[in-house]
């Protein structure tokens, strides 16, 4: 089969490997339509693994079956995370913490023609799709849950004002996200298309991240890893506020101690979704609660994955690249 192996952000080598074999309480995928996530794009954080087989936003089709949960045929959303469910983090309700769901992962990753699927996984990580889900809008079920554990942690509701930093895809999840939440939403970033598409899905106010904003608020979602953003972050929060660390800079930041200290900030993170994250995100997608479709502007087959990280690497007039093996 065909794999796009990943050795750096400019050299994405297809390359041929054996079919995975299944074993007991396995499934094999056929690989319909996987996304580039933005942190595949995270060169200095990818790198330090390849060459690897990446993809983990992934939908398809069963074709091999020795799982009872499971049937060939059928449409399937599969988490490449998935927690034990036994520790003291899963116990305690912080899944994404759990040592398992750090270390799991499919065989070989989402940008091939078929994937095996742990049994771990099939059990606690595998949703069948809904009729009215493509396999397209199956891809954003992750992102999407990530955005939900993420606003779920910091406490989004109605009458907040809630700045998102960066209005790319994960910016538009969380400004859809926030706006059902009837938050007051302002949005930045430096691409005048993005600001618009930020409008498109629900920002109440939308500015160049180049200006200065006259602004306090209560939660700032950061979807960019530009630090000029963060700088800018520790201005606009208001009293007793939170940032959420949705994306991350490259390097440690200089966290203005004394300013957190008077005003009881807080600056937390969010890693990946749990299980709970995932089907809420599927639920919202099934009732059309959020509109990932409009998010999708791009779509490479498996052989052109390096003109899809291009695209999303340059990130001028795109929103969302899904890789289509067919």
């Amino acid at each position: 089969m065909k794999t796009a192996v990943y050795y750096n952000n400019n050299d994405i080598r297809i390359e041929e490997r054996p079919k995975p074999e299944i074993k007991s309480g396995e499934i094999l995928v056929k690989v319909k339509a996987s996304g580039i996530c933005g942190t595949d794009l995270m060169e200095w954080y990818r790198i330090k693994k390849a060459p690897r087989v990446l993809g983990h936003e992934m939908t398809g089709e069963i074709v091999g079956s020795k799982s009872d949960k499971f049937k060939v045929g059928q449409r399937v959303f599969v988490s490449h995370h998935v927690p034990c469910n036994e520790c003291k983090y899963c116990i305690s309700g912080n899944h994404t913490a759990c040592e398992t769901l750090h270390k799991g992962n499919y065989d070989p990753g989402g940008f091939s023609e078929f994937v095996r699927i742990p049994e771990i996984n099939v059990n606690s990580g595998t949703y069948l799709l809904p009729d009215n889900i493509s396999y397209e809008e199956g891809t954003m079920i992750e992102p999407l849950a990530c955005v939900v554990r993420a606003q779920r942690i910091i406490d989004v509701r109605a009458g907040q004002t809630v700045l998102v930093m960066g209005s790319g895809i994960s910016g538009l999840l969380n400004i859809a996200m926030a706006k059902l939440k009837n938050a007051r939403v302002i949005a930045t970033d430096i691409n005048n298309y993005r600001l618009r598409k930020a409008g498109e899905f629900g920002a109440d106010e939308v500015f160049n991240a180049s200006e200065e904003l006259d602004l306090k608020a209560d939660r700032i979602i950061m979807c960019t890893g530009a630090m000029s953003a963060f700088e800018a972050a520790f201005r606009y929060i208001d009293k007793k506020g939170v940032i959420m660390l949705f994306a991350i800079p490259n390097k440690n930041l200089s966290i203005p101690v004394e300013d957190f200290w008077r005003n009881e900030l807080s600056i937390v993170s969010s890693y990946g979704a749990a299980p709970v994250d995932l089907e809420e995100a599927l639920a919202l997608i099934k009732d059309k609660k959020i509109n990932v479709r409009d998010m999708i502007t791009d779509r490479v087959r498996l052989e052109d994955i390096q003109k899809g990280f291009k695209i999303a690497g340059e990130a001028r007039e795109s929103l969302k690249v899904i890789v289509v093996p067919e």
